[in-house]
């Protein structure tokens, strides 16, 4: 398939693999460029030195594209944002701010920028400021997410910009590639899938719990602190969304979830830890290799926009 994304990036299909903090490190990034999408290392809250060695690995297993997110929170973020220009990586996505400032130093390396936004007006100025392409994310996703929908905020996002847009949120399968695209997308970042991928070196526990996932079981933390996360509900969240109920101050509430995604991912503790997905999840069950899921995906998207195409269009 090709689309402007795949022509701006030189891979083979246009799937992006999230930049899930503790999750997407360089046997997922890897495996996922190698087949054919791009394959995304996370920074999350880690140090930048733990970054760089997670990019040369990544490197020793692919000669393909691949990006760095990087995490603007993160307190290294100046110093990461620089050891992304010294490692040589052709993509940057970006999350958690407003990532002007490194701009000039990625453009002048002949990095492509491409920040998630969660409205058209970001889009509009990530845009303006030099952006190749940005990922507009809706409500669906896991982890931090904002307040539109998918279906709501890329036809907008599109409307409104003149470089590529990808989609993200709730697609995991052929079929939310296929809407995507016919919502003006040139491409999907896609996460909760690649959960389950055999590369994926997160806990079993993590794996199984994912996998068991129903429709209704995510539930949305932390709207009263203006950073709303999604999860897989349990017993951590249950607690502080009566915490949040009870009018719980900020610093209460974050030292309830401080290392709480680690304990999830790394010792596979998924009552106390938090176990980050989207609304998605009740759609994932297999465990595949990210090949599989990769090409699944894209037979699955093709299929359908051919076959829906001949059914409604003469």
């Amino acid at each position: 398939m090709k689309t402007a994304v795949t022509e701006l990036l030189e891979i083979e299909y246009p799937i992006f693999q999230g930049g899930m903090a503790w999750v997407a490190e360089h046997h997922l990034a890897a495996a996922v460029s190698n087949a054919g999408g791009l394959g995304i290392i996370a920074s999350g809250g880690a140090p930048c030195e733990a970054i760089r060695e997670e990019v040369r690995k990544t490197r020793e297993l692919t000669e393909k594209p691949f990006g760095l997110n990087v995490m603007l929170m993160n307190p290294e973020a100046d110093a990461i944002a620089r050891m992304a220009v010294e490692e040589g990586v052709a993509v940057v996505t970006t999350g958690a701010g407003n990532p002007e400032k490194y701009f000039p130093l990625w453009k002048e390396a002949g990095i492509k920028i491409i920040p998630v936004v969660a409205s058209a007006g970001l889009a509009k100025r990530m845009e303006k400021y030099g952006a190749d392409a940005v990922i507009a994310e809706g409500y669906e996703s896991g982890g931090h997410i904002g307040e539109q929908t998918t279906m709501s905020l890329v036809p907008q996002v599109v409307n409104v910009v003149n470089i590529p847009v990808l989609a993200a949120g709730g697609i995991g399968d052929g079929r939310g590639v296929a809407a995507a695209l016919m919502l003006g997308a040139e491409g999907v970042q896609v996460g909760t899938r690649f959960l389950l991928a055999d590369e994926t070196q997160i806990h079993d526990n993590y794996k199984e719990k994912v996998a068991k996932s129903k429709d209704i079981d995510t539930q949305v933390t932390g709207r009263t602190t203006g950073h709303p996360v999604r999860l897989l509900r349990n017993q951590m969240t249950r607690k502080y969304l009566k915490m949040e109920s009870e009018g719980a101050d900020l610093e209460t509430l974050e030292h309830l979830t401080l290392g709480s995604l680690r304990k999830a991912v790394v010792e596979g503790d998924i009552v106390e830890g938090s176990v980050m997905a989207g609304q998605i999840a009740g759609l994932v069950h297999k465990r595949q290799t990210c090949s599989e899921i990769v090409t699944e995906m894209m037979d699955e998207a093709c299929s359908i926009m051919k076959e829906k195409a001949g059914r409604f269009c003469r």
